[in-house]
């Protein structure tokens, strides 16, 4: 049998010889070889079906999911916050406020299935408020980098794969102190998020990302079929990076907003107290509880989850 390299079937299909290689490790070309550190085809094969282009024309759209995993994230949850909707949603509730957005299972749960006619989403961590903002304006140009750093990362080995990661975060928090380059941050910012330990954000007291790589054989960094749901459902959302207080101005007799704030940790062994360099103590806990309070005296429709704060100490009950 006469076989090439995966170089030259790159030239032949006229594709990247990164692709060739997943080709290779996906086991999607007949009578592939490994020798040593060599993939070696059979030049009659046939170039496969790439399965990129074909999620960019899904044959019937899928409803918008979360695209981050996010530590907290309600996606498990989903039926039983379900219950607290109020009755009215979507029709005498037209107007829906998520303050401390997240991963957003709650914000496309009625995205896709309620007339909603306002939005509002808000966070104070401004990567992630970028990310959404670019997921709405330019998906197409997001999901041509990230489909570059997939390629790049799933091609790569075990060592390589660590240095790719350790040199995109690096990147990552260079790009964050220059406060530009919305699309390869946001990029990036989807490449650690689908990469890190656990999908955890967590910065230094500098602000910095500092979460270390994950253990993961073949993430998906680049949903190209979910991204576009995304951005569709997005499109009018108002989305605001700052204190959830800059809410209270769209929140109204007419609006469902859901708080999910960093929880109070249970004991001092599970703080994760770093998602924001300034933290969320329990002053804040408690402020966001009376901005709820008068929230709810206004007569809006508010719904907050939160851990249970029995350790809380009594002089801030």
């Amino acid at each position: 049998m006469d076989l090439m390299t995966a170089r030259e079937a790159a030239e032949l299909w006229g594709i990247s010889q990164r692709r060739v290689a997943i080709f290779c490790a996906e086991e999607r070309i007949e009578g592939v070889q490994l020798k040593g550190n060599m993939w070696l085809i059979p030049q009659d094969a046939q170039k496969p079906v790439d399965a990129r282009s074909v999620r960019f024309q899904p044959k019937t759209p899928a409803a918008a999911k979360p695209f981050l995993k996010w530590a907290g994230g309600k996606a498990q949850i989903l039926d039983n916050i379900r219950m607290k909707y109020p009755v009215g949603l979507g029709k005498t509730v037209t107007k829906y406020a998520e303050p401390f957005v997240g991963g957003g299972a709650v914000l496309f749960d009625i995205l896709s299935n309620y007339n909603i006619s306002e939005v509002y989403i808000g966070d104070i961590n401004r990567e992630l408020m970028l990310t959404y903002q670019t997921v709405r304006d330019d998906v197409d140009s997001l999901i041509s980098s990230l489909q570059s750093l997939e390629e790049e990362y799933l091609s790569a080995d075990e060592t390589k794969r660590k240095e790719l990661y350790y040199q995109n975060r690096n990147k990552f928090n260079e790009l964050k102190l220059e406060q530009s380059e919305a699309i390869e941050l946001t990029a990036l910012f989807i490449f650690l998020n689908r990469t890190c330990f656990n999908g955890l954000y967590r910065v230094n007291a500098k602000g910095g990302f500092n979460v270390p790589q994950g253990s993961y054989k073949n993430p998906s960094i680049c949903d190209a079929e979910n991204l576009l749901a995304v951005s569709k459902v997005l499109q009018g959302v108002k989305i605001v990076c700052g204190d959830y207080k800059m809410s209270a101005s769209f929140i109204d007799e007419n609006t469902f907003a859901y708080f999910d704030p960093p929880y109070r940790p249970l004991s001092a062994s599970s703080s994760f107290t770093s998602y924001a360099k300034d933290g969320f103590g329990d002053k804040e806990q408690i402020e966001l509880a009376q901005f709820i309070d008068k929230l709810s005296e206004s007569g809006a429709f508010v719904v907050a989850s939160n851990s249970d704060p029995k350790n809380a100490k009594r002089q801030l009950l």
